[in-house]
């Protein structure tokens, strides 16, 4: 990581005034859906391009001096055929100084495999040579696994033959190959049986695609490769089908202060405009999201997921299937499931899973997403959290010693988790319930507890914010209307934002939090489309009639009529009741919706968009495009 770096700055500075507007920067793309196959391929093709140009730079607007070089423009100007000595030289200076895990492996995997035939006999020695010598740490979670044993996988098959003492695992390449195949079935065989435990990242997304694409590419063997064809198409479609024109919402394992409240601001919306064309890609496009330019010409996402993603005739439901982060201690599971709903509509988005511990320090719970036209800058989400902290939980999750955990957490990238105002992770004192548009979220948080309060997010884009007699308070979000009501009194403080996960000081970027310090504790948010009302007032109006009862004694308890006559009965630590029927969660599929369906533990996930179909079969490793119903 600290390789690219570098580069981002480098280049902002010195490219982006002078060479053709990047899209990051650009007009927003057009939302017309690319009917013809050729167009949009060749559109494809064009954003690659202009991620590769972009890296490799004008030797015309800045100094070509390959000791600047850092590896992703090394393999930017290897692929553009520029300067090819000089890129050799320059991969000799740097692995001399190699790093460690799996931010420093795949880039080399990528300039490896691009430079076996261009770079110099010398400057490949002297990769070899890194992987020999450099202990490689492989991490501790589930994207560092897979861009680990991708690419010990890749290296691995690069040097098929070599014995132990040629690699820093001691062992042969054979054995290497072995254990990184494992390891690499054994995840697929998971995230398509009972879910992946980091879904739908706001930037780890970029950590999964890249390392499959690389699989997908370069693998000799051809089952791996249709390994990583099938998983990137899954992975893929997911996206599609959870983003909200291109912008990807909530809820999510693992996100950041950033894009947890500037929902288009991740590496998400870095492979939304690859893909489908229809966002920009965040600034520097996600810095190391470029890496899946430099091999992205060998994949294409096929027709079905484009459409799920860019063309959708109207509302939808889609129910899925998750798991929370693996538990090492204080837990008699492995992993406890996660049952994770979306709502989408044209002018909003509604997601929550029902709360709980999913990953301790990054995960979002619960959030309405608003469309805007040009969402760059825009903070489009409206929420609510307990704002829990506690070495026991990271205890939980995290196989270490547990004094320094609390504080090395906040020093080493999660600067916000020891924070009373954060916006970002869950509590075991949370549960939610969501029904199309409509959130109940309870908080029955225990006395002595380090933060007793909930933080509720009120955005600097909203408008017509109203604290209403009734005591709802209504809001316009873009063309969505929206309705929050707190259980429990509360008070208003700035929101301050951490611009990095590096970051010690806060920045006012506008916006709210609603702190409501009261250990029993609620909230309830309704969306709605402005264009179902003559005006705000009558929005206004419908919300102050809707039946609505709550008590905080002895448990935190909602009856509520939703804006969709909904009867909900929610009551803190037993099963949502609508309509008189309990919710039975545990009957749920790993997908279920109008574009992704698949068996819970089946392996096969279906994808459907009009009269299109696509079948990933995981177990089978085929990969299956026909008629829908034939």
């Amino acid at each position: 990581m600290k390789h690219l770096l570098p580069l981002a700055c480098l280049l902002l500075c010195a490219l982006a005034p002078l060479r053709a507007q990047p899209s990051f920067s650009g007009p927003m793309p057009s939302p017309r859906v690319v009917e013809d196959a050729a167009e949009r391929r060749r559109a494809y093709l064009a954003r690659l391009d202009e991620e590769i140009d972009w890296v490799a730079g004008d030797t015309k607007y800045r100094t070509d001096d390959p000791a600047n070089f850092d590896i992703a423009e090394v393999v930017a100007r290897l692929i553009r055929r520029q300067d090819v000595d000089g890129c050799s030289r320059r991969v000799i200076e740097l692995m001399q100084q190699p790093g460690t895990g799996p931010f420093w492996m795949f880039p080399t995997v990528c300039l490896a495999y691009t430079g076996r035939d261009l770079l110099s006999a010398e400057a490949r020695a002297s990769i070899r040579q890194a992987w020999r010598t450099s202990r490689q740490i492989r991490g501790d979670t589930e994207n560092h696994f897979v861009m680990y044993y991708v690419s010990l996988y890749l290296m691995n098959e690069l040097y098929p033959d070599d014995a132990g003492d040629q690699w820093y695992t001691g062992r042969s390449s054979a054995e290497n190959r072995a254990e990184a195949k494992a390891y690499l079935t054994n995840w697929m065989d998971l995230a398509t049986t009972v879910g992946q435990g980091e879904f739908n990242p706001t930037h780890y997304v970029g950590e999964y695609l890249i390392p499959l694409l690389f699989l997908k590419t370069w693998a000799r063997d051809p089952e791996m490769r249709q390994r990583g064809h099938i998983m990137l198409d899954w992975i893929f479609a997911e996206l599609a089908s959870t983003t909200l024109n291109g912008v990807l919402r909530g809820p999510n394992a693992r996100t950041d202060e950033g894009s947890v409240i500037e929902r288009w601001n991740a590496m998400a919306s870095h492979f939304s405009w690859l893909a489908f064309g229809n966002t920009p890609p965040p600034a520097a496009y996600a810095i190391w999201g470029v890496y899946f330019a430099f091999a992205g010409a060998s994949y294409e996402v096929p027709e079905v997921i484009y459409r799920i993603a860019v063309d959708r005739s109207g509302d939808y439901v889609q129910r899925d299937h998750k798991r929370t982060r693996r538990r090492w201690r204080y837990s008699d599971v492995e992993w406890a499931p996660i049952y994770k709903t979306s709502y989408m509509r044209r002018d909003y988005a509604v997601g929550s899973y029902q709360g709980g511990l999913a990953d301790p320090i990054q995960t979002h719970v619960w959030d309405v997403t608003w469309a805007e036209p040009d969402p760059r800058g825009k903070h489009t989400t409206m929420f609510s959290l307990h704002p829990h902290s506690s070495p026991r939980v990271l205890q939980t999750y995290f196989a270490t010693y547990p004094e320094p955990m609390v504080k090395a957490v906040t020093f080493e990238g999660k600067p916000s988790y020891d924070s009373p105002d954060k916006v970002m992770g869950c509590s075991p004192y949370e549960q939610v319930f969501q029904d199309l548009d409509t959130v109940v979220a309870l908080y029955h948080i225990p006395a002595g507890e380090r933060f007793p309060q909930i933080n509720g997010f009120f955005s600097k884009d909203l408008r017509d914010v109203t604290e209403d007699a009734s005591g709802w308070i209504f809001a316009r979000g873009g063309n969505a209307y929206l309705a929050y009501r707190p259980l429990a009194p509360y008070r208003w403080i700035p929101y301050l934002h951490f611009n990095s996960g590096w970051a010690k000081q806060r920045r006012d970027l506008g916006g709210r939090l609603l702190v409501s310090e009261h250990l029993r504790n609620g909230t309830i948010v309704q969306a709605a489309s402005a264009s179902e009302f003559p005006n705000f007032e009558a929005f206004q109006s419908a919300m102050r009639a809707l039946p609505l009862e709550s008590r905080l004694d002895p448990v935190p308890s909602v009856k509520f009529t939703t804006l969709r006559g909904k009867a909900v009965s929610f009551t803190y630590g037993k099963a949502p009741v609508v309509n008189g029927r309990k919710l039975d969660t545990g009957t749920w599929p790993l997908f279920e919706g109008p574009y992704l369906n698949a068996g819970l533990n089946s392996r096969r996930l279906v994808l459907t968009h009009g009269n299109l179909r696509r079948v990933l079969d995981a177990a089978a490793l085929t990969i299956t495009d026909g008629p829908d119903k034939p």
